[in-house]
């Protein structure tokens, strides 16, 4: 097995964020006005989103190529890419929530993210406890910890902000890992170790409520990291699931340390019709806990989706319990959940033959 990746990509810190500017994509009027054009051309009243396909939204080259190029950088590059200026101002919230998911009709299949099998999730607070055994992120107000999500890229829309808090939080997960190798050698081994994930109750008949696998991984010289502590400690109270060693507990608590370090966080707010494109195989993501508007209308308001990409890497032979298929283009991640059905399973495979990603048998 090959992969495309060399042992630096992604190894970035917060100067390097700081000082260059490639990462940061912005759209300009033309665009926008072809945005609203073409997605309102395409829009139907109360058609489901998995009915869509990419020729129903035809984008120009020229707008699609900054797009791309953002996808490159999060994949290929940085592993962090934001583009500015989406037409926000002039779209309602379900308008805007439909451009998000035209857009990643042309880069990628959107990935199911949660027990309802939802292909496109609302980030908002809606009450949801974090640390609950089913909680999840996306609908608590919480600060999050450092994780990844469950596909090869993630995409965030911000539709509305918080007056306060709110911000976002990134660290090269692979330049964490190198540092965290020079200060305990024998910790970075530990985190190579298999470790136990809950699925928080989201997973479908016939699997089990957790799995295991390694927190770093290794392919060729390519470091690969995937970090979620909030199902690694959901997990350590299901009965059966493997304890950890000391070691194994001291390694992912040193990771978090070193994630949080100013030269490895950078911090990031991002401000309606932004969208943020996330590598999740090298970068790490956060939040800070928010303060929202009393106003319903202006609650932080962001649009996730989680895609699987036919230029995506080989990923380690290890990562499969959670991804499925480990090899390069194919489709892979995602939670099924509990209601993936022959309308997923048509929009998978139409979406991936259309985009290029393959489906593994």
């Amino acid at each position: 097995m090959t992969t495309n990746r060399s042992a630096d990509t992604g190894a970035w810190r917060s100067v390097d964020l700081e000082t260059n500017d490639r990462w940061t994509i912005h759209l300009d009027d033309d665009d926008r006005t072809e945005l609203i054009s073409v997605l309102r051309n395409g829009q139907a009243a109360d058609r489901p989103l998995l009915t869509y396909r990419r020729s129903d939204f035809p984008f120009s080259a020229r707008t699609l190529s900054k797009i791309q190029r953002a996808m490159t950088e999060a994949q290929h590059g940085l592993g962090v890419a934001l583009v500015k200026g989406l037409p926000r101002e002039q779209l309602s919230p379900a308008e805007f929530e439909l451009l998000t998911w035209a857009i990643g009709l042309h880069i990628g299949v959107a990935r199911p993210q949660d027990k309802a099998s939802r292909y496109l999730n609302t980030v908002k607070d809606a009450g949801g406890v974090y640390r609950s055994a089913t909680g999840r992120g996306y609908s608590s107000n919480a600060e999050l910890d450092f994780h990844v999500d469950g596909a090869d890229v993630v995409i965030l829309t911000c539709y509305n902000q918080a007056p306060e808090g709110g911000d976002s939080m990134c660290a090269s997960s692979v330049a964490a890992f190198q540092q965290l190798k020079t200060e305990r050698p024998d910790l970075a081994e530990a985190l190579q170790q298999p470790y136990p994930f809950g699925r928080q109750g989201e997973q479908a008949e016939g699997e089990a409520p957790y799995h295991t696998m390694p927190i770093v991984s290794v392919l060729g010289d390519a470091v690969f990291c995937l970090w979620v502590r909030n199902r690694l400690e959901h997990a350590l109270r299901i009965p059966g699931a493997p304890s950890l060693t000391d070691a194994q507990r001291e390694a992912v608590d040193l990771l978090d340390e070193i994630v949080r370090r100013p030269e490895f966080m950078y911090c990031m707010r991002l401000e309606p019709g932004d969208m943020q494109l996330l590598g999740n195989h090298t970068v790490l993501h956060s939040r800070t806990s928010f303060h929202d508007h009393a106003d319903p209308e202006r609650k932080r308001t962001l649009f996730r989706l989680w895609l699987s990409t036919p230029d995506a890497p080989d990923l380690p032979r290890s990562w499969g319990p959670f991804y499925g298929s480990t090899s390069a283009g194919t489709l892979r991640g995602g939670i099924h959940g509990q209601h993936y059905d022959d309308r997923c399973r048509e929009f998978d495979q139409i979406q991936a033959a259309d985009i290029g990603v393959r489906i593994a048998n």
